[in-house]
């Protein structure tokens, strides 16, 4: 059966367009920080890296070169503390969210399988539930829904999206978290006998901001303490877009249980979906070196920290953003819609994204972005704080 338009919700975006044309018409012009697209400059490594592999007559593989994957598990080792992990369980995607929109479909999901996603969640976990002709479910209580199936079937649940830091509140999940969600999706494969994924979103795994999370790192869902040494049913997702301002690249890749990498390679050379030759080169070379990074996370934390101190002065609160790219804002005492709170920063020239767009469970709250100019994110500090 075809999917049907009206199975897909709006494009959200869309509806922000009469914000952004108040914002512009203030004087000094729009401050954006509702897209989370980073604006700094391409690291020269990533992108001599690119030109020297520019010459590429012939098709890439879908899998990757060994010089990318063996990259992959350095890095894994290095920043993650994942050892040991096999090349041959990596592969390059055309950007993390192709691979989140598509993964149930890869996996064949279908009528009655049941995807499991944050409730305050990037909009695409639902969307790739419902391309599949799955039926996506927000919960963020995942353990206890596995254990005891309230508000859907726990033997109908097929796979587990956990997204760690989280877009756009920016939380992170613990060790004992990410834990109690891989025991309990294997207890349901064991008293089933199918199997269910748990595929962790960790793009913004490289921003962290507060400890323990700075100190310690942020966890993966194949750090050992959360598998056992076990990767069956694994995924992890990771995009060098925003740690390397390659967004335009669409280099990321997905990591985990051999099987189920083999699987989605399979199915993904049938379907031609291979990242270019070129960017496979660039994304090696940028997974290799941490000193660009360390530079682009230093920038991130200078202009969160105005953003921060002029908002909380502005009489705004920030929850949660212990990691990730954006600040999680409501007004204090709480209780107003989203979208009022995005219309009192518009008539500063300010432009965010409403909580609305991440479920239900978002709606008191806006997504404020660090991805704009010093120059700019000072200019948004000014009007907040009338300075």
């Amino acid at each position: 059966m075809g999917l049907r338009t009206g199975e897909l919700p709006d494009f959200p975006w869309d509806t922000l367009v009469p914000f952004a044309e108040k914002a512009r018409a203030y004087p000094g012009g729009i401050v954006d920080l509702s897209v989370g697209t980073p604006i700094d400059p391409t690291p020269p490594v990533i992108r001599e890296a690119l030109a020297g592999a520019s010459d590429s007559p012939g098709y890439p593989t879908t899998h990757g070169t060994l010089e990318l994957r063996e990259a992959v598990v350095d890095w894994f080792a290095r920043r993650r503390g994942v050892r040991g992990l096999d090349p041959a369980a990596v592969l390059p995607t055309l950007g993390s969210k192709e691979l989140v929109a598509w993964l149930p479909s890869l996996l064949g999901l279908g009528a009655g399988d049941v995807v499991v996603h944050p409730a305050c969640a990037y909009p695409t976990y639902d969307v790739g539930a419902r391309l599949a002709g799955a039926v996506p479910v927000a919960v963020d209580a995942v353990a206890g829904l596995l254990a005891a199936g309230s508000g859907a079937s726990a033997d109908a649940v097929r796979l587990v999206w956990l997204n760690s830091p989280g877009n756009p509140d920016g939380r992170v999940l613990s060790i004992d978290e990410l834990r109690a969600v891989v025991d309990a999706a294997r207890a349901v494969a064991r008293r089933t006998g199918r199997r269910v994924v748990v595929a962790s979103d960790e793009c913004y795994a490289e921003l962290a901001w507060d400890e323990p999370w700075v100190s310690a790192g942020v966890p993966s869902i194949l750090d050992p303490r959360v598998t056992g040494g076990d990767l069956t049913g694994l995924l992890a997702v990771y995009s060098l877009s925003k740690q390397s301002n390659v967004a335009g690249y669409r280099s990321a890749f997905v990591a985990g249980d051999p099987d189920l990498v083999a699987e989605l390679l399979e199915v993904r050379k049938h379907a031609g979906m291979i990242v270019p030759g070129p960017v496979q080169a660039a994304t090696a070379a940028g997974l290799r070196d941490d000193d660009h990074v360390a530079e682009q996370r230093e920038r991130y934390r200078v202009r969160r920290a105005v953003l921060r101190s002029a908002l909380e002065q502005a009489g705004y609160v920030v929850d949660g953003s212990h990691a990730g790219l954006y600040l999680w804002v409501r007004p204090e005492g709480g209780g107003q819609d989203c979208w009022a709170t995005v219309a009192d920063l518009a008539s500063l020239g300010i432009l965010v994204a409403p909580g609305s767009f991440y479920g239900p469970a978002a709606a008191g709250h806006v997504r404020i972005a660090l991805t704009a100019s010093d120059e700019r994110v000072r200019e948004a500090a000014a009007r907040l704080t009338g300075a």
